[in-house]
């Protein structure tokens, strides 16, 4: 992504879509994108930034290491209903392992230690939202579980009249459609 990014030279309409506040939500390579900060890439990735968090690019492993996972969604639950948790696909998944103040972080993930250890389990950050930015770690589109679709739409609905043109209601693009055909 970033080579094609930077090839067809739109690293400075990306930066300036996420910096003039419109709505949006990056999943896995979305979120590394998004992030002001990356380690663990292959030589230098640039990023578009806007995201006040470090990420660790393939914090989970390679593609073969790829699973799926229940965890608590505590903000998911209380806005858009349904059960506390959430059953993410990690695909080659990134990890959120730092964020800034402005940054709300939505769900964790715990990684458990070794049972021979008195180590305390240790969690790592897989959702967070700063603002009209989202970003999961995992791809909820894969899942049958909607709620996270809901939830980046209401957010991107509740932002004001600055970024209402940029999200049309599925029933106005319909009447629209249909005005235009009457023409």
């Amino acid at each position: 992504m970033a080579k094609l990014a930077e090839f067809h030279n739109l690293f400075p309409a990306l930066r300036e879509f996420v910096q003039t506040g419109k709505p949006v939500w990056g999943t896995c390579a979305g979120l590394i994108f998004l992030a002001n900060k990356a380690v663990g890439q292959k030589g230098g990735q640039e990023l578009v930034g806007g995201l006040d968090c470090t990420v660790h690019r393939n914090y989970f492993g390679s593609q073969i290491q790829s699973f799926e996972a229940e965890f608590v969604v505590p903000e998911l639950a209380s806005k858009e209903g349904g059960p506390e948790t959430f059953r993410g696909v990690f695909i080659r998944a990134p990890a959120v392992l730092d964020v800034g103040p402005e940054v709300e972080v939505l769900a964790d993930y715990p990684i458990p230690s070794n049972k021979e250890s008195d180590v305390p389990e240790k969690k790592v950050i897989v959702a967070v939202r700063q603002g009209k930015l989202l970003a999961t770690v995992f791809h909820p589109e894969l899942t049958a579980d909607t709620r996270w679709h809901s939830y980046f739409l209401k957010m991107a609905s509740d932002l004001g009249e600055e970024t209402s043109n940029s999200v049309i209601a599925v029933g106005e693009a319909t009447s629209k459609f249909q005005t235009t055909n009457k023409i």
